[in-house]
């Protein structure tokens, strides 16, 4: 049965009027909403994961370890034995625990896009190291470019519901891995003032970027200061080996001071145990390593626990980052993670599919609620990825965007008080007029409480058809061509442009950073 009062067209008129009268007010969804109320695991279950990822730390240890950082750690109280693995005592594992930041600041280039990570605040990034890209024009993959890069970046500070940029793709035209690096770093700064993020391959790199760092932030040290580029150091190869290049690049960027995502990465059935429960044991004693190591260097370290066990589909060991079980894993690291009370990361939104489709839609919805909903403070890969991280579309990182703006309004849950109980409305419209479309508390909370898609249809069906009946992603691929078309960020100067240019091999033309270069 047709409701009346949405029937009668003058009450549609009204409502509309007073949408178009409201004033800007703050979004219902800003970064840092406090999730945590989804727990996979019981409290119990919570204690036996970390009594055995203390464990696996201290009687069997890690390989491999560089030999700086193996010195640092001896001195600190591990122990180095015969067999060349390093092992961590207990007593001293608890105490980095116990000593950690709980909280730390991810520094936007421009300061209105910092953010604050921890204590359960959720925020949603991009991530990942995609070799290939959908083709914007021909709609097939093809390796991905520094240009990429630069224009995910230029895309990604237009959408407000994704936090930071970290790269997504790994550029396929720079030859050698220091210039891979520089222009990474150069591509992602030039694109947005959010806060960035890069791996790097070693140490060297790490130091290398710095001047460009500080120019970027405005001189010598500057960066130090507001460090708004994290570094990303895949610090072990599981199962329980480091990898001696992260690791040089992890001290590294602990000297230089710079956010440090710590990121054990194994692969459930593959280089973690099939059993999820093993799998999420072992990524928890691989990240706890790295973050002793970062404290051992720096007991003021900014260290993010990122706890990442993929899913393999065991028919074939294919990545399935699409997976009912991929989401299990995301969050129950999630909650172990703020069990320790510590910044974290977990990857969400691998979509399995190829394009952005239903199945895409679907993994990438279950995928990121499960992950936000446990409150992890920050889910990375969760905009943009298709095909298990190995390719990328332009489209899909708009449409994302409208995702997860969904997923936060469910992460911010239901307001219950006096006010919002609503005797007094419903009396005063069971009385009066009999619907709700023209009452004050409708229009105040219409902008406070619900959240508005940009690319999601909510038009009638007629509407819609006499419209065009385009589907999603044809809207969502004319935002693309608006945004890259038109947003040419210019917070980095023509000197300092000049100035990083002379230092470093840039593969990316200033020509193509300005509008009317002919390819959008």
């Amino acid at each position: 049965m047709t409701n009346p009062s949405l029937a009668d067209p003058s009450m549609r008129r009204s409502a509309r009027r007073a949408r178009g009268e409201q004033s800007v007010v703050a979004s219902p969804i800003p970064p840092g909403l406090p999730g945590g109320r989804y727990m996979p695991l019981a409290d119990a279950e919570v204690l036996r994961i970390h009594g055995l990822a203390l464990r696996l730390l201290e009687d069997l240890g890690l390989s491999q370890l560089t030999p700086s950082l193996e010195a640092r750690a001896v001195a600190a109280g591990c122990r180095l034995d015969g067999d060349g693995r390093l092992r961590f005592p207990r007593a001293l594992v608890e105490d980095v625990i116990a000593r950690a930041r709980r909280k730390l600041v991810l520094h936007g280039i421009d300061p209105r896009h910092d953010i604050e990570i921890g204590g359960r605040r959720v925020h949603t990034g991009t991530g990942g190291a995609a070799p290939t890209i959908m083709d914007f024009a021909s709609g097939r993959y093809r390796e991905s470019t520094v240009a990429d890069l630069y224009d995910i970046a230029r895309l990604v500070d237009r959408l407000d519901n994704i936090h930071w940029y970290h790269r997504s793709i790994v550029a396929r035209d720079a030859t050698t891995i220091l210039d891979l690096d520089m222009n990474t770093t150069y591509a992602c700064l030039s694109g947005t003032t959010k806060s960035i993020a890069v791996s790097y391959t070693d140490g060297a790199s790490v130091r290398a970027v710095q001047p460009m760092l500080d120019a970027v932030a405005g001189g010598e040290g500057k960066h130090r200061d507001r460090p708004f580029c994290t570094a990303v150091c895949c610090h072990v190869v599981p199962p329980m080996r480091f990898a001696t290049e992260s690791c040089d690049a992890l001290e590294a960027a602990v000297l230089a001071g710079m956010p440090i995502l710590l990121v054990s990465a194994g692969q459930a059935g593959a280089t973690a145990p099939a059993a999820l429960a093993g799998a999420v044991a072992q990524a928890c004693a691989e990240v706890l390593a790295g973050l002793v190591l970062c404290h051992i260097v720096d007991p003021d370290c900014r260290g993010i626990f990122a706890a990442w066990p993929f899913v393999s589909d065991l028919r074939t060991g294919a990545m399935s980052g699409g997976s009912g079980e991929q989401a299990l894993l995301s969050a129950a690291c999630a909650q172990m993670a703020n069990f320790y009370d510590l910044p974290n990361s977990v990857p969400a939104g691998m979509t399995d599919s190829k394009l952005p489709d239903a199945q895409s839609g679907g993994e990438k919805g279950y995928t990121i609620s499960l992950a936000a909903q446990a409150g992890a403070t920050m889910i990375h890969e969760c905009a943009g990825m298709q095909g298990s991280l190995m390719g990328t579309s332009f489209e899909s990182y708009v449409l994302d965007n409208d995702l997860l703006g969904a997923i936060l309004r469910t992460v911010k849950g239901i307001e219950v008080n006096d006010e919002t109980l609503s005797f007094d409305v419903i009396r005063d419209t069971v009385n009066g007029a009999g619907h709700y479309l023209g009452h004050p508390q409708t229009f105040a909370r219409m902008k406070t409480d619900y959240v508005y898609p940009e690319i999601a249809d909510r038009r009638s069906i007629s509407e819609w058809e006499d419209a065009g009946g385009r589907d999603a992603r044809a809207v969502a691929r004319e935002r693309v061509r608006k945004i890259l078309a038109e947003h040419y960020p210019h917070h980095i100067g023509d000197a300092t442009d000049a100035a990083i240019r002379s230092g470093y091999n840039i593969i990316l033309p200033r020509a193509r950073m300005r509008a009317g270069n002919g390819v959008w």
